[in-house]
């Protein structure tokens, strides 16, 4: 994807280490990006089993701008805004697809490029990226396998949330893995072919769209939130989003 085919309200990500897993965000115009990360030397988190042992997904020898390497002082979990350039760190730039077909989906032996779920208008995409800027960046603690960069911009990108706790969430990245651990333990047993159709069923019913444990925050009721109250706008988020984000 070019940054010239960038649109507003696009959930794009960029891989990092050999391709080794990406990190995401929602464009939200004027060449800047709202996404979910980590201070204290994390700026961005994997998504995967990987950041057991991954300190930092950033390029550690990638020079931020002024203003991003201010956004970046801060400890524990915050969504922020970032400049494209800061956001791919050197990478390349490339578009989340929604509502893809279930052939394309699994044609993707990866997670965390596509989804089988629909998008929102990108309004109600923005509406759902910024109010969360306006809630002083929160959006729970950060979780590789429940709460992670791909979780936020799934949920930005299509309104649902999964609100179950000690349940993965919705990143393709996170389900791929598990499901590709199932599968190996079948093909571990001798059963090569089971192994492959486990994996394939593993990961459509996993994906957010198949999803039972999934509540829809409306971008309209966001509005409200903001337009009536905002001193206790994440208080009526937190009633909405369930248990799950309540710590």
């Amino acid at each position: 994807l070019s940054r010239e085919e960038v649109k507003p309200g696009d959930h794009i990500y960029s891989w990092r280490t050999a391709y080794v897993y990406a990190h995401h965000g929602i464009y939200v115009g004027d060449g800047k990006v709202v996404h979910f990360t980590r201070g204290g030397g994390r700026q961005t988190e994997t998504g995967t089993f990987l950041d057991n042992f991954v300190v930092s997904s950033s390029s550690p020898n990638y020079p931020r701008c002024l203003d991003c390497k201010d956004n970046h002082s801060f400890n524990g979990d915050k969504v922020l805004i970032s400049c494209l350039d800061c956001f791919l760190a050197g990478g390349k730039l490339y578009l989340f697809k929604y509502n893809v077909s279930k052939t394309a989906f699994l044609a993707k032996p990866r997670g965390g490029t596509s989804t089988l779920a629909p998008s929102d208008p990108p309004e109600d995409v923005l509406v759902r990226a910024n109010f969360h800027l306006h809630i002083d960046g929160w959006f729970g603690d950060y979780d590789l396998r429940e709460n992670n960069c791909e979780d936020f911009a799934i949920y930005c990108k299509t309104g649902l949330l999964v609100c179950k706790k000690n349940s993965f969430g919705t990143s393709g990245q996170v389900n791929a893995a598990a499901a590709a651990s199932l599968a190996l333990v079948v093909h571990a047993c001798g059963l090569s072919m089971l192994g492959v159709g486990v994996y394939c069923y593993a990961r459509v019913k996993n994906d957010v769209s198949r999803n039972d444990d999934v509540v829809k925050v409306p971008a309209k009721e966001l509005v409200s939130i903001l337009e009536s109250d905002r001193t206790s706008a994440r208080e009526v988020w937190l009633s909405i989003a369930g248990s799950k984000f309540m710590g």
